[in-house]
């Protein structure tokens, strides 16, 4: 069976991958295509650079309490959220996030369809 980053690698719908810090550890080429970052603009930086200032404290505190709990209610099933892009326009897109323990550190990784 393919791991979650094997199988998000292969689509070709936009992914993101975080870590357990909430860093971006990955993005794919239609993620670069369709929300215009590139991978040196992007990786290592915290994950609200694409979400809305409006969501970063919910953010935040969902993704710690997943952290902490390994309880989540936003994992597996599609979100209607936004997406910021590299000119900072909040695109309508739908969000299908999974996550993946790995040697002890989770890391997440969503598709990020527009709308």
């Amino acid at each position: 069976m393919k791991n979650f980053q094997q199988m998000q690698l292969e689509t070709e719908l936009p992914v993101v991958i975080t870590d357990q810090e909430g860093f971006i550890t990955y993005i794919n080429e239609a993620f670069k295509t369709v929300y215009g970052w590139t991978a040196e603009e992007i990786l290592g930086f915290p994950l609200e650079v694409i979400i809305p200032q409006s969501l970063h404290d919910s953010h935040r505190l969902s993704f710690s309490r997943f952290v902490m709990t390994e309880k989540a209610k936003v994992l597996n099933h599609p979100l209607l959220l936004k997406t910021v892009t590299k000119e900072g326009i909040e695109v309508e897109s739908e969000h299908f996030i999974t996550a993946e323990k790995q040697g002890g550190i989770w890391f997440f990784a969503a598709t990020i369809s527009p709308l």
